[in-house]
């Protein structure tokens, strides 16, 4: 048993040190791609050729932020499997230590605006709208909710998101959603579905605290999503994530006394937490957001579904769980709701 824990642990350190190197791959093949896309139309209206790479940029940051969010589920998995953790705490220590970690790079990057943002009133109050009401919202519901039903489940009801979100945008600016907004968003949701459940609703055993706290979530994400684009706008991605999280950080910290730290967390559990934290938290929301000032809050939501697909995929390979052609094909409905997303016109970039 002892042999085979061990096994285990070097063989998620070596996963998540070829995960850290081979975000950086992608990164790189993708820029090329990018390139090329680019190189091959510049001949072409130009007019197009701007909104087409607005749109790619958008696809690329929003792919990779849930992706990351999948790593990032994948190590949450692995924390409540193994380790007495209380989900609060996870929130807490996640939210703090993200947030001062993207400040100190924006730091660097922008040091003249990290403290500017707090010399705006109206954009004071986004900000505290965006720290609490969504991506505090967002990560602590999200959790609980795995904690109170499981992880499959938790993420079914959050990609309610996807739904809401276009209900609401359609709504707000008065206009009717076209087929492939129709058709993206049944694929989501039926793709999410079938991964989560295998096809079977009956899979689905929720307790009442599981299902509220499920919901919450789908409604986190979409406030994280909507407050934040006003003020990313003006003062970026990376500031507005980091103060965002810090504050959020802070509060759940007072409020479940946060600096109590949980007993018997070895360098493997602190290892999960630093994954959870780099990779989930700070980068994944970073360049998730990054993407909303490209093709706006519809797709960036859309393509978000990502999320459970590239979590299903890892935990099959590194958690040693096992997926069927059922579930498969709800992976295969995820992905083509990215290409659905991207070729929507130009104009709801606006939306």
């Amino acid at each position: 048993m002892r042999k085979k824990k061990e096994k285990t642990q070097i063989f998620l350190i070596g996963f998540f040190t070829l995960s850290y190197y081979w975000h950086y791959k992608i990164i790189f093949l993708l820029e090329i791609f990018y390139l090329k896309y680019k190189r091959v139309y510049l001949s072409s209206r130009e007019e197009d050729l701007l909104n087409s790479e607005s749109n790619l940029k958008g696809l690329f940051f929003a792919s990779f932020g849930a992706i990351s969010w999948g790593i990032s589920g994948v190590c949450g998995q692995y924390l409540f499997m193994n380790y007495d953790i209380d989900s609060s705490w996870v929130t807490a220590i996640r939210m703090v230590l993200s947030g001062i970690l993207l400040l100190i790079l924006g730091a660097f990057k922008e040091k003249d605006t990290v403290l500017k943002i707090w010399t705006v009133p109206k954009d004071i109050a986004w900000l505290f709208a965006f720290a609490i009401l969504g991506l505090l919202l967002c990560q602590y519901t999200f959790i609980s909710a795995i904690k109170y039903s499981d992880s499959a489940t938790a993420t079914v009801l959050q990609s309610l998101n996807v739904v809401i979100m276009i209900v609401f945008v359609s709504i707000v600016t008065k206009t009717m959603m076209r087929f492939s907004q129709i058709l993206a968003v049944f694929l989501a949701v039926f793709g999410t579905y079938l991964i989560s459940t295998g096809g079977n609703p009956g899979n689905m055993n929720i307790s009442k605290a599981g299902l509220i706290y499920g919901l919450l979530s789908a409604v986190g994400v979409i406030t994280y999503t909507l407050f934040s684009r006003p003020i990313i706008a003006s003062w970026g991605n990376i500031i507005v994530t980091g103060w965002g999280m810090l504050l959020g950080g802070i509060l759940i910290s007072i409020l479940t006394k946060a600096w109590i730290l949980p007993q018997d967390l070895d360098f493997i559990a602190w290892l999960m937490i630093a994954i959870i934290i780099v990779i989930g938290t700070a980068l994944g929301f970073s360049v998730f957001l990054e993407d909303v000032k490209h093709i706006g809050p519809v797709k960036a939501t859309l393509i978000g579904c990502l999320e459970p697909a590239s979590a299903t995929l890892l935990a099959s390979i590194f958690l040693g769980m096992r997926f069927s052609l059922v579930e498969l094909a709800g992976f295969f409905c995820i992905i083509l709701t990215v290409f659905l997303s991207v070729k929507d016109k130009p104009r709801e970039n606006k939306a």
